[in-house]
């Protein structure tokens, strides 16, 4: 069980619920004016874009959530391999 891959639509779906559950992390659902989490998952290649409209410190968060997001799938892959 330990050689089997996760599927595309488990990475992208991990990638999306990091990242969200960053923003939500630091903003309460309210101060969010607008968030667009894109995840791509193609040929092994991962792309993370999140916009983020909110009060203070929007780009940092968004950037920090597409870092969450690729952290997210490359703990999904390492969970993976060590069973």
């Amino acid at each position: 069980m330990g050689d089997a891959e996760p599927t595309d639509e488990q990475v992208v779906e991990t990638a999306s619920d990091a990242a969200e559950g960053l923003v939500f992390s630091r903003y309460a659902q309210s101060d969010v004016r607008d968030l667009d989490v894109t995840v791509r998952f193609e040929d092994g290649v991962l792309d993370v874009d999140v916009y983020l409209d909110a009060e203070e410190h929007a780009a940092e968060v968004a950037d920090e959530a597409a870092r969450a997001a690729r952290d997210a799938v490359d703990e999904l892959f390492e969970s993976g391999q060590e069973e």
